[in-house]
């Protein structure tokens, strides 16, 4: 395809499917990782200094910046819950869920690791079985002591907070170049309400990463960790499909994009790469 404006020629060529399926991916573990580093790292390094309101921000801090930074390559799901959401809703192409899916969980896992590895580093060490690597929990294991039916409801309500919020904010209808500013203070919300009762996941990826390398007490309890969220963003997506109705379906991704115009716009002002100032 040609794009000619102002004399500025643009030659792109769409990518073949793999290489789009590679990019998508790579996106998600990318930013799969900048949440668990970001936020989990946040709780474990600085949580005594931060507070819980501190980790939240942490939280939706990582999302609005990678909403904006991978957000028109892979939508920025980050998470699998949102991604079962998005599939639900008809917003998100089947054939990339499970790689998506394997993406996220890797890029948690990875981000878990990196910030273990930082953490003993310190002066004191750190073991993530007997200091809880901010792994989620319930029951003994919940900040505040709260039991499996609480930790379950709060995972389902929240989970559904955070999902119907990416649905809404990337509906045709919505603002353009809000979304990431949406999930972001969504996502703090969530962790605002949940922190002090399971630690908050509303993200099975964020639960796995953790409780692998905590194991016992958190692999344990990992389960409630991935079937709450993924009912939550089911009724999510049950609910908006109710109430938005959309008359035309656009991707997670493609609402995360700059307008056409505005994207032409740029192009056409935009200088050759040898060209001095």
């Amino acid at each position: 395809m040609r794009l000619t404006m102002n004399k500025v020629e643009v030659k792109s060529a769409a990518p073949s499917g793999g290489t789009e399926a590679m990019r998508r991916y790579g996106a998600e573990l990318v930013g799969t990782f900048t949440l668990v580093v970001g936020g989990v790292g946040a709780a474990v390094l600085a949580g005594e200094r931060i507070g819980f309101l501190g980790v939240s921000f942490a939280f939706g801090l990582s999302v609005l910046a990678m909403v904006y930074a991978i957000g028109p390559i892979s939508g920025c799901h980050l998470n699998p819950a949102v991604t079962f959401g998005l599939l639900l809703s008809g917003k998100f192409e089947r054939r990339y869920a499970l790689g998506y899916v394997v993406a996220q969980c890797v890029g948690a896992i990875v981000g878990a690791g990196v910030v273990l590895l930082l953490a003993k580093g310190g002066p004191e060490g750190y073991s993530a079985a007997t200091q809880g690597l901010a792994a989620n929990g319930f029951g003994t294991y919940s900040p505040e002591g709260y039991g499996i039916g609480a930790a379950f409801l709060a995972e389902v309500v929240l989970t559904f907070f955070l999902v119907l919020t990416v649905l809404g904010a990337t509906d045709a209808r919505a603002p353009v170049g809000f979304a990431g500013v949406a999930i972001g203070l969504v996502l703090t919300l969530v962790h605002l309400v949940g922190i002090p009762i399971t630690n908050t996941s509303v993200n099975p990826a964020r639960s796995l990463g953790p409780a692998l390398f905590v194991g016992g007490w958190a692999l344990s309890q990992l389960w409630v960790f991935i079937v709450a969220p993924l009912l939550g963003g089911a009724t999510a997506a049950a609910v908006y499909r109710t109430v938005h109705r959309p008359s035309a379906a656009i991707t997670a991704a493609g609402a995360e994009r700059a307008l056409e115009s505005e994207r032409a716009e740029r192009l056409a002002t935009r200088r050759p790469v040898d060209t001095p100032s």
